[in-house]
């Protein structure tokens, strides 16, 4: 049974206005508002991890397995919709007001969002989030989604198997993984806090 955690809709609610102040780059008194408003991605790589992991622990817990099928299938529904949607919408325009460089590049993007490995097609193409040319990449923002669904494909898998073979070093396993990691660590980080509010 689905419990309803109005903290959680709190906190996409602070992680969206923050992303929205960051992009729009208000200024008081010639000063940017909220610089570091990407922030508000970080928040939502540590909600994703909070529910995921919840969720993941839950089933561990009553089955003793994970169904992939249906977490993989449930995720699709929830995220490749709204990418498909991104990429007829700009491929008009791209076609139209790129340049044949840029729309190379357009088409390499639209490819690594759909294998989920935006955030390294744009770390190795040395796309810097905020230029001014990065408005010419409309997938520049789908680095945020690679970076969780990496986080999707590897993580249960890597949960099931901490579980059920290294059940008593479950937790420093998931601590080390926190330690080792960067970006993902917002996530890790959280699996701390699922894997605590699951226990109680």
């Amino acid at each position: 049974m689905k419990v309803y955690r109005p903290e959680i809709d709190g906190l996409r609610a602070i992680s969206v206005t923050a992303v929205i102040l960051y992009h729009a780059e208000f200024t008081v008194a010639g000063h940017t508002l909220l610089q570091g408003g990407y922030i508000g991605v970080d928040v939502f790589f540590v909600i994703s991890g909070f529910l995921i992991s919840q969720i993941l622990l839950t089933e561990i817990e009553a089955t003793g397995r994970i169904d992939f099928l249906k977490f993989y299938t449930r995720r699709a529904r929830r995220i490749l919709p709204a990418l498909f949607a991104v990429i007829f919408a700009t491929m008009p325009f791209a076609y139209y007001l790129l340049l044949p460089s840029e729309l190379l590049d357009y088409a390499n993007s639209i490819g690594s969002s759909l294998l989920f490995g935006s955030n390294i097609y744009f770390y190795f193409t040395a796309a810097q989030y905020g230029e001014p040319d990065t408005l010419l990449k409309p997938f520049l923002h789908t680095w945020s989604l690679s970076v969780e669904e990496q986080f999707y494909i590897g993580f249960p898998l890597l949960l099931l198997i901490t579980r059920r073979y290294l059940k008593s070093r479950f937790l420093p396993c998931v601590l080390l993984m926190a330690a080792l990691g960067r970006v993902d660590s917002y996530l890790i980080h959280s699996i701390v806090a699922a894997i605590v509010t699951t226990a109680r």
